[in-house]
């Protein structure tokens, strides 16, 4: 991390909302630096340059915006910024859809009322009866700052039984970064926590002002160096399906293939599910798994 990044680590350290104009400043920076001016036709002049990736007045070229707009945006200053100049700015960054989505975020942020601290996040009755029906299913209902809220036998037998952990430490920020069994869990532990930080930035631009969600990255960035470098990255996407490669301690590796499906009432939760190949042995170890249900956790020591 350099200096801001350990400023902003202190500040979020203490619980207090992330600072949206640093989010935004940093973000944009980190973007403009991963990219050379050959990768967007431009020519490099000089041998030497003295910072890394694009320099403002080229990004601003590519944009059709001018240097000092840019800088002030670079700066954090995004009032009165419009989406069509973001939207300039994105196509010269050469974001993704997520990232475009984050920079709006924190460049035009939408009004609305604060929800309480305090509040619960509630999963619906009819979700928690599709989650008991998905027998041999592993599947979970996760929410805003990776909390997990609800999940089935068969998912309790894959990745351990969340019930037994108090409500605060059911959460896969949590899990992956400060959790051994875990890190011995996913054969691919990078990439894991690689998306677990980006969805956490992706939250973190929707929401800044989530006093919890500061606590969980002052948390984490204290008790992680793991977490420390991935948060400096700024890197931010969605990833709705996918691979997980796993090694259960009591049935050996697992190939699964991952689907997320977000909710679109509101809530911002999504249903995760994994389900294997069949007649793959991945499929016959995910069918022993959930014939034990979760006396499978109870075998081991932790999963």
């Amino acid at each position: 991390m350099d200096g801001r990044d350990e400023e902003a680590g202190a500040a979020v350290a203490t619980g207090r909302p992330l600072d949206r104009r640093a989010e935004l400043s940093e973000f944009l920076r980190s973007r403009r630096a991963r990219l050379k001016p050959e990768d967007v036709g431009l020519a490099a002049f000089g041998r030497h340059r003295r910072v890394p990736g694009l320099r403002r007045e080229e990004l601003a070229q590519l944009a059709g915006v001018s240097v000092a707009y840019y800088t002030r945006l670079e700066q954090g200053n995004g009032r009165n910024v419009s989406a069509e100049v973001l939207d300039s700015i994105a196509r010269a960054l050469r974001l993704t859809d997520a990232e475009h989505a984050h920079l709006t975020h924190l460049a035009k942020p939408k009004a609305h009322t604060k929800k309480p601290v305090a509040r619960q996040q509630q999963v619906r009755p009819a979700l928690r009866q599709l989650l008991a029906s998905m027998d041999g299913v592993p599947a979970y209902i996760v929410g805003r700052r990776a909390e997990i809220l609800a999940w089935n036998r068969t998912a309790a037998a894959l990745f351990g039984d969340w019930a037994e952990l108090p409500p605060a430490e059911r959460n896969w920020a949590r899990l992956t970064f400060l959790r051994p069994d875990y890190r011995d869990l996913f054969v691919d532990w990078e990439q894991k926590a690689i998306d677990i930080v980006c969805a956490l930035r992706m939250d973190a631009g929707r929401d800044p002002d989530d006093a919890r969600l500061s606590a969980l990255v002052g948390e984490l960035s204290v008790k992680s160096e793991e977490f420390r470098r991935l948060w400096a990255t700024h890197d931010v996407k969605e990833k709705s399906h996918g691979v997980k490669r796993m090694r259960h301690p009591l049935v050996g590796d697992l190939a699964l293939n991952f689907e997320s499906f977000r909710l679109t009432d509101g809530s911002d939760q999504s249903l995760v599910t994994y389900h294997a190949e069949p007649d793959s042995p991945s499929a016959e170890s995910l069918r022993l798994l959930a014939s034990w249900g979760t006396d499978a956790t109870r075998s081991v020591p932790s999963v």
